[in-house]
């Protein structure tokens, strides 16, 4: 289990890390997200011990994390970390025995890698030459190269494509499966939830929200109403207690107070008009985010 246990680091007057305190259990795929400048990077890179913390503690499995540890380790920077004209499957063998592999089995993971990732036909193609999309494959493919017990990724799905999303998805819950302990921070809060089952939120250095994805948006006090209707009367939610106008639509879409009768709410719109569609929901992870960091 990698554990951040009450880190805390400061940039002259910039609190980068206030307290910080959150855990990533073996198998865990876990979306650490928060706005940018948040502190999320400096955080994953206290575990490489690319950052001192003025205070506090990270560890793994309940020690302080050693270089040995560190070689069992995998870490995928939001900047570009690879070497832009090596060849790739060399590139991979190089940092696979970076990571204590003989030559023999870094290349053979290497070349395993690229198939997975569908660039088995581009091995001996250098870097700059792949798109962005494929160079952030390759820059999993190094990050995974080694089979580590802990996988750290920096926005993984910047610039790719929808299939690259779903490939390098696949990969990531296939290395939960396999006991990894996997954090990503990522931007594209739908993709978290989807993938999943836990997320940390920080702001301004600061856990604001740590939990079951199901549970932090069970527990948020609003809930979110979307109606697609044919000529409905505008003004007909206005006798809803607490109700806020999110979009007039179509869809038209209304939050309000979690403890409003979803029925109450159906009948008020039925009364409007001819109802095509009618949601009643907990909000996304992305409201979720939204509300805890005040936009």
């Amino acid at each position: 289990m990698l554990r951040f246990q009450g880190i805390s680091k400061r940039y002259g007057d910039i609190h980068a890390l206030r307290d910080t305190s959150f855990e990533v259990p073996r198998g865990a795929l876990l979306g650490f997200l928060g706005p940018n400048g948040a502190g999320k990077t400096t955080a994953m890179r206290s575990v490489f011990g690319l950052v001192q913390p003025d205070s506090g503690r990270v560890s793994w499995g309940g020690e302080p994390i050693s270089q040995a540890m560190r070689q069992r380790f995998g870490y995928m920077p939001e900047q570009r970390g690879l070497y832009p004209r090596m060849r790739l499957l060399k590139q991979l063998a190089f940092f696979g025995q970076l990571h204590g592999l003989s030559r023999h089995d870094a290349t053979a993971a290497g070349a395993r890698w690229l198939d997975t990732l569908g660039l088995g036909e581009r091995a001996d193609d250098r870097l700059e030459d792949l798109s962005h999309g494929n160079q952030q494959r390759v820059q999993l493919a190094a990050a995974l190269v080694h089979r580590p017990d802990l996988l750290v990724l920096d926005e993984p799905f910047s610039g790719l494509d929808p299939l690259g999303v779903l490939s390098m998805t696949a990969v990531l819950r296939e290395e939960a499966m396999r006991g990894t302990a996997v954090v990503f921070s990522s931007h594209q809060l739908d993709l978290v939830e989807d993938i999943c089952d836990s997320v940390v939120v920080i702001d301004s250095g600061a856990i604001v929200l740590d939990g079951l994805v199901a549970e932090l948006r069970a527990a948020s006090p609003y809930r979110y109403v979307e109606v697609d209707a044919d000529n409905p009367n505008a003004a007909w939610y206005e006798e809803i207690a607490g109700v806020e106008l999110i979009d007039p639509g179509p869809p038209l879409r209304l939050r309000v107070s979690a403890g409003v009768d979803p029925n109450a709410v159906l009948s008020a719109a039925v009364r409007a008009g001819d109802i095509q569609h009618f949601a009643f929901s907990p909000p996304s992870l992305s409201q979720v985010f939204r509300e805890a960091v005040g936009q």
